[in-house]
């Protein structure tokens, strides 16, 4: 499909740029069944038929224990592009909204999701772990953290997490959103309605409505503030 192209255009300069994978990797890829994450997965097994490095991806959901959660339109996606898949069964649900009640819940939510991914991740032999944050993220993650704790930070291109001995990437932080939604349209992808109540109820999300604002009067303004993060080597950013 031709709309990919745009998308792998992207992904390889980010693997080139920050030299994410190394040859023989299994990358399990976190898929929680939005169009991200399916972008991402799709991309990355595209990718694997020309790409110089060997690799093979490894999908992974985290089922967070919502009833009703059915991922059987991820697993026939899976299957039709050849791609191992795993589903990893949590209490996340119960824990955060029946027991603990958390007034907050997306920090320790995603917390609790990262440990379950990771654990997975080892579990099935992958020594990477690709997640779909892409161009919109970087700026929005750099803007909630300059906002709301009064510093210069965002995620890294690839983080290295002693602890588990695995590696972060990725792979679609030169991809704007629009580049991803251009994609979603003109494809055929099981997407997975998030059943969170907490759902585009978040600071990111009204950080996103910000900078949408702010775009509109400072044409490339993201773009700009992106440049910023790679010229100041925000961690591990770079030109």
């Amino acid at each position: 499909m031709k709309e990919i192209q745009r998308i792998l255009s992207f992904m390889r300069r980010a693997l080139d740029d920050y030299q994410m994978i190394r040859q023989g990797d299994r990358i399990a890829v976190g898929v929680s069944g939005g169009k991200d994450s399916l972008t991402l997965l799709t991309a990355l097994s595209e990718l694997r038929r020309f790409y110089p490095v060997s690799f093979t991806p490894v999908a992974i959901t985290v089922d967070m224990g919502f009833k009703g959660a059915d991922f059987s339109g991820i697993a026939a996606y899976c299957e039709s592009l050849g791609v191992e898949y795993h589903v990893v069964k949590t209490d996340i649900a119960e824990i955060i909204f029946d027991v603990r009640r958390e007034p907050n819940p997306c920090s320790l939510c995603a917390k609790m999701r990262r440990g379950s991914l990771h654990a997975a991740a080892k579990e099935y032999n992958c020594q990477r772990v690709a997640l779909g944050h892409h161009f919109d993220d970087v700026v929005e993650t750099f803007m909630l953290n300059l906002f709301f704790e009064g510093r210069l930070g965002c995620f890294s291109p690839v983080t290295y997490l002693s602890n588990t001995d695995l590696y972060l990437i990725r792979p679609l932080i030169y991809a704007e959103e629009k580049d991803v939604q251009y994609y979603v349209r003109h494809a055929d992808l099981p997407i997975y309605k998030n059943p969170c109540p907490e759902d585009q109820h978040t600071e990111r999300e009204n950080m996103k409505i910000l900078l949408k604002k702010l775009e509109a009067d400072n044409k490339g303004l993201r773009h700009r503030i992106f440049k910023a993060i790679c010229k100041g080597e925000v961690d591990g950013f770079h030109l």
